[in-house]
């Protein structure tokens, strides 16, 4: 009898033994659109049962705070945000393999210099401002998939506030500032955690305590600045998530090595995206140093090889990962991260495919 997509990650996730390696999907909504016409899906949810991809289903509250933050009330080209974050929807390539990214044109905090200063003349998002009372409804008939409740990642949002190039000169510059921010978006985002395990009465399996720490070839910040700044915030989120009896799904982008041991000892259980071609992120060295403490999830490239490789070129990429990654168990086949719409939807089926028949156990 075949398992379902919960039982297949739980599976994987108690260290026991699945029907076959568990597949998940990350794409933009123009590559989704793009694969679907391809296979001749009418709905997202045909795709995912066409590719036997086992995505999570995410719970989430419902926005009913003031309207003037209501991203819906904005119609495109225009964004906005609860937090008072500004931009612009930008349109790249052309034709078929076109597409749209937020730019950020207006950082709400980036005119303040104190803590006094935000606290006189800025509003912070109030967690009244979501109702949690519809997750269980929202839950019903997705009894057979993970469930996935709860976000967090901080350091992004406090780029958006303070723009880009003054997030950074702020650890160094004004870590007052810097810290008193990254306190107050953790403890929202504690708050939102725990409201969605209580409302979702134990059916949360997944929780994302998310930070993108690396660039291609090193950390963005240093290991003290992660240390001072990110992590104390980022325990009290794993232990909460641990308490609930939710597994921590921890993504950092980029070649994060060196900050693994960090983040396993503060108790993350999944690692995204295994971003390989990165340096440092040797897939067999990782295996071999921290396949027996932490679940593997993503490593199929999408800067190269499902792009601008060939069909020949991702089925041994995927059959590698299963080798090594997915050695004794541990491993959640996917993409590194969001397959993007110059992406042959050949190679995206060519992912599933080699995975769902080779992946078996």
């Amino acid at each position: 009898m075949p398992m379902t997509p919960k039982e297949r990650w739980l599976a994987v996730l108690k260290r026991q033994k699945p029907d076959r390696v568990p597949m998940d999907y990350w794409g933009t909504g123009e590559a989704t659109e793009r694969l679907m016409k391809h296979l001749d899906c009418a709905d997202d949810e045909a795709l995912m049962k066409k590719l036997h991809i086992d995505r999570p289903f995410a719970a989430r509250p419902e926005y009913v705070g003031p309207e003037e933050l209501n991203s819906s009330a904005y119609l495109p080209p225009y964004i906005k945000n609860v937090f008072g974050i500004k931009g612009i929807q930008t349109v790249y390539g052309e034709g078929a393999a076109s597409g749209i990214y937020n730019r950020t044109t207006y950082y709400p905090l980036a005119e303040f210099n104190t803590v006094e200063e935000i606290e006189k003349n800025y509003r912070w998002p109030d967690p009244d401002w979501w109702d949690y009372s519809v997750i269980p409804g929202s839950l019903r008939g997705k009894e057979e998939y993970p469930i996935m409740g709860g976000i967090s990642e901080p350091l992004l949002t406090y780029k958006q506030l303070r723009g880009d190039v003054q997030a950074y000169i702020d650890f160094l510059e004004n870590p007052e500032l810097a810290k008193y921010c990254i306190d107050k978006l953790f403890e929202l985002t504690y708050l939102d955690i725990l409201r969605t395990y209580e409302a979702a009465k134990g059916k949360i399996d997944i929780t994302w305590v998310n930070e993108d720490f690396g660039s291609q070839e090193d950390l963005l910040v240093s290991p003290k600045i992660i240390k001072d700044f990110f992590l104390p915030g980022m325990k009290k989120l794993i232990d909460l998530v641990h308490a609930g009896g939710g597994y921590v799904f921890h993504h950092s982008d980029g070649a994060v090595r060196k900050n693994i041991p960090v983040m396993i000892e503060a108790g993350i259980d999944i690692l995204n995206p295994v971003q390989w071609r990165c340096a440092g992120m040797d897939r067999e060295e990782l295996k071999k140093s921290f396949g027996d403490k932490i679940i593997f999830h993503g490593a199929v490239d999408n800067q190269q090889t499902l792009p601008f490789g060939t069909v020949k070129d991702v089925r041994e990429e995927v059959l590698y990962n299963l080798r090594v990654l997915g050695k004794g168990g541990g491993y959640i086949l996917a993409p590194c991260h969001n397959v993007q719409v110059n992406t042959p939807p050949e190679n995206v089926v060519e992912l599933y495919e080699t995975g769902y028949h080779y992946g078996k156990s």
